[in-house]
């Protein structure tokens, strides 16, 4: 048996959840304060990919572009470890994406952390655990209910 996608949204959680989707709009607003804008898009699109959310994936990606990211960064971000595209803090920043992003399996290894915490000051590092968390949030929205991008000529 074949599991056949439809690419139809399944529900509006902002219509039938307004107040929660109001309260995670706020979260979201919040939750990268601190941190490069640049770096929280980077951020957002790794756990995308991860999760496999074509929405976020479609949004992170063109705000990453607006922010003057190279398409070229955006592109090879699925192969982050193999390229010398990115700084050691970002790099930091990513393994600690993935491995939040699939606690189920890495429960955030040691030394994941430890490297997070020699870019990262306290204050920081609380903000990208926060900005990891609700991207993932987002992105069970987005796959769960099968949210869609905007057409391209929108």
């Amino acid at each position: 048996m074949t599991d056949t996608v439809t690419h139809r949204q399944r529900l509006d959680i902002a219509a039938e959840a307004p107040s929660a989707f109001r309260a995670l709009l706020l979260l979201n607003k919040t939750a990268h304060e601190g941190i490069d804008p640049k770096l929280a898009e980077l951020v957002k699109i790794r756990a995308s990919q991860v999760n496999g959310c074509g929405f976020c994936l479609d949004m992170h990606a063109t705000d990453a572009r607006k922010l003057g990211e190279s398409e070229r960064r955006i592109i090879a971000l699925p192969a982050w470890r193999e390229v010398s595209f990115y700084t050691d803090r970002e790099c930091a920043a990513l393994a600690l994406t993935e491995a939040i992003t699939l606690v189920s399996e890495t429960h955030v290894p040691d030394e994941v952390w430890q490297e997070a915490e020699k870019h990262f000051d306290a204050t920081e590092l609380a903000t990208l655990v926060m900005l990891i968390g609700t991207i993932n949030l987002w992105n069970r929205i987005g796959v769960s209910t099968r949210r869609q991008p905007p057409a391209e000529d929108e």
